[in-house]
């Protein structure tokens, strides 16, 4: 099997938990190394990989084919695009960019250089929404009449990581946690008609948005797109209304919380939610009024890579792609003059 040589260019929370122990696991995949700015640690748990002190370090190593761009949301254009240049494929974290421009940009520059974007959205390959997912496919609540997606928390102090809460192009949560939501919606729906959004700083001491509150318009349906950090006791993060019936689901992949336990993510039963976790389904099905609880599918951020294996091997298109990445910022940008002006913005 062809192993692709690949480099994170940080390996903080993000580099540890989302993208080694996958990249690792895959037999299609080399993890060279990361790019480590201060403490270096990556040896001690990958002893085969390399420690880069700088971006150019990693950009000059031919042996380097595909770049993780897993910094803060600020620096993925400039990473993206000096990678590119370098001759690299890259896959790049939520937000793609800042902006639409540079979402564009992007997307012209890997033709010109022939080379592939994936963007990272792991909440597409969790438990919670693949069952959410499925749920749509097979039509349980009828014809789709509205949608709710959270994506809340409860962190009312600011977080010491400064790119997140210092006034800035990447900062706040719409281009975090509504990045996400917004990139599910996209997924199970499409492209919507026209965004309306409210967004809001709600914590003491807050200079970034920290509460969205975004209303997507298709033809016959609405999905709504609420993320906070002031929700101690959350709602259902999934809330399906059709025609039939409903289905309601948390928030409740676990992969997350494993990984951080340094869990590796090659067992059988990986991805596996607490039973107690499943979602309520109260339908119709064949003139029968029926309320049931549903198990959930196993999440795995494996299948990301998976698909990114095949995509850089030729097999198939990016898990995400750029074009994904684009639409998403579109959707950003969209809710932003939304709330500016307070008026609906067509797309």
């Amino acid at each position: 099997m062809q192993q692709i040589k690949t480099a994170l260019l940080s390996f903080g929370m993000s580099g540890k938990v989302f993208h080694a122990p996958f990249i690792d696991l895959h037999p299609g995949f080399q993890l060279v190394g990361a790019w480590e700015r201060s403490t270096k640690i990556i040896q001690q748990i990958y002893p085969q990989t390399r420690s880069y002190t700088t971006l150019a370090e990693v950009l000059s190593d031919p042996s380097v084919e595909l770049v993780i761009v897993n910094t803060p949301t600020y620096t993925h254009y400039d990473f993206a695009k000096q990678a590119l240049l370098a001759g690299k494929h890259i896959i790049v974290e939520k937000a793609f960019t800042t902006t639409l421009k540079e979402a564009e940009e992007l997307k012209e520059l890997s033709i010109k250089q022939n080379k592939k974007i994936g963007v990272y959205q792991n909440r597409r390959y969790d438990s919670d929404f693949k069952t959410v997912q499925k749920i749509i496919q097979d039509s349980c609540v009828g014809n789709i009449n509205e949608v709710e997606i959270h994506f809340d928390r409860f962190k009312p102090t600011l977080s010491p990581k400064q790119h997140k809460e210092v006034p800035g192009p990447g900062a706040g949560i719409l281009k975090d946690l509504g990045a996400h939501i917004i990139d599910q919606a996209l997924c199970l729906f499409g492209m919507p008609q026209a965004v309306f959004a409210d967004i809001r700083i709600t914590r003491e001491l807050s200079q970034v948005d920290d509460d969205i509150n975004l209303l997507l318009y298709y033809p016959t349906f609405r999905v709504r797109l609420k993320a906070g950090y002031l929700v101690r006791e959350a709602l259902p993060a999934f809330i399906i209304h059709g025609h039939q019936g409903s289905f309601l689901k948390s928030r409740a992949d676990v992969q997350e919380a494993c990984l951080i336990a340094g869990i590796k993510p090659n067992s059988t039963d990986w991805g596996t939610e607490p039973a107690e976790e499943k979602g309520l389904l109260h339908t119709e099905k064949a003139g029968k009024i029926i309320r049931e609880k549903i198990p959930s599918l196993q999440g795995n951020y494996y299948d990301y890579y998976d698909v990114a294996y095949k995509a850089l091997t030729g097999e198939s298109a990016m898990p995400v792609t750029v074009d994904d990445g684009i639409n998403v910022m579109r959707i950003i940008e969209a809710a932003i003059k939304s709330n500016q002006e307070g008026n609906i913005v067509k797309l």
